[in-house]
C-alpha cells in the first residue's frame, strides 16, 4: 500500500476522528479537559459525518460544475473529439462474476459515458491503472463492462495512472498523439472540479459531463437528520475531494 494512501486514510475522517478519540482516552488522566475536548470533537465529528443532511450540504459546496443538460449533448458532441471516462476503483474477485469488476461508482460513470457515446458518436478513452500494482487495470475492466453490459466500444485504454493527476497526464499523451485536444470528461460530480483542473493543466480543453450528484434533496426520514452508515462513506469521499482541491495546485505544476 502506498505510504501516502496510508496517511490519507489515517488523517482524513473518519480515521482522524477515531484518532481523536484514542488521544482523548490516552489523555483522560493526564489532561482531563483536553481529553474531554478530544472526545467531544471526535464524537461530534462522527455524528455529523453520519448525517445525510451533511452529505447534501457538503456536496453543494464541492459539486460546482453543473450537469450537462440532455438538450446540450448534441452540441457538446460537435465541440468535443472524444469522451474520457475516469475509473473509480474495482471490486476484487467477486464470486458472483468470477472475476474483478468495476466498483459501483465506476459503473455509474461507464453507463453515462456509454449513453453519451451513443448519442454523440464520439470514441471513448477509459482511464485507470492497476489496483496496488495488481492486474487487471481499471481501464481494461471498464472496456470489458462497456462492451458486455452497454454494447459500447472503447478506442483507447490508459492503464498506467494511479491518481487523478496521472489520469490527466497519461490520457493527454494518448489523445494528443491521436490529434485530440477537446474532450467530454465523465466523472462523478464531486470529483469533476479536481479532474477538470488536472486535464486543463496538461493542455486539453474540457467539456464537463458530471454525474452522480450528491447535493440533491436527500429524501431521508426527518430531512436527513438521522444517522446513516452510508453517509459516513459519502462524507469521507467529499472531504477527500475538498482536500484534493486545496492540495493539487500546491503539489502539481
Amino acid at each position: 500500500m502506498p505510504i501516502r494512501y496510508f496517511f490519507k486514510q489515517l488523517l482524513l475522517p473518519p480515521g482522524g476522528l477515531l484518532l481523536l478519540l484514542l488521544v482523548g482516552w490516552w489523555l483522560r488522566r493526564r489532561a482531563p479537559r483536553l481529553a474531554a475536548g478530544c472526545f467531544v470533537a471526535g464524537f461530534g465529528g462522527l455524528w455529523l459525518m453520519s448525517l445525510p443532511v451533511t452529505v447534501e450540504w457538503a456536496a453543494r459546496q464541492v459539486e460546482t460544475e453543473p450537469a450537462l443538460a440532455r438538450s446540450d449533448w448534441a452540441r457538446a458532441g460537435q465541440l468535443a473529439q472524444a469522451i474520457v471516462v475516469l475509473g473509480a476503483g474495482r471490486e476484487q474477485a467477486d464470486p458472483g462474476w468470477g472475476s474483478d469488476q468495476p466498483s459501483h461508482i465506476a459503473l455509474e460513470r461507464l453507463r453515462y459515458a456509454s449513453r453519451l457515446a451513443k448519442s454523440t458518436g464520439l470514441p471513448i478513452l477509459a482511464s485507470g491503472g492497476l489496483h496496488y500494482g495488481e492486474p487487471p487495470s481499471e481501464a481494461l475492466l471498464a472496456a470489458e463492462a462497456l462492451q458486455r453490459d452497454f454494447s459500447t466500444q472503447t478506442r483507447w485504454l490508459e492503464e498506467r495512472s494511479r491518481t487523478t493527476w496521472e489520469n490527466a497526464v497519461e490520457s493527454a499523451e494518448i489523445l494528443k498523439a491521436a490529434g485530440v485536444e477537446r474532450v467530454l470528461l465523465v466523472t462523478s460530480a464531486s470529483h469533476m472540479p479536481r479532474a477538470r483542473w488536472c486535464f486543463e493543466q496538461v493542455g486539453l480543453q474540457v467539456i464537463p459531463a458530471p454525474m452522480g450528484f450528491l447535493g440533491v434533496p436527500n429524501g431521508r426520514p426527518f430531512g436527513g437528520w438521522l444517522p446513516e452508515s452510508k453517509a459516513i462513506w459519502q462524507n469521507g469521499a467529499l472531504l477527500n475531494e475538498a482536500a484534493g482541491l486545496l492540495l493539487y495546485p500546491l503539489l502539481y505544476p
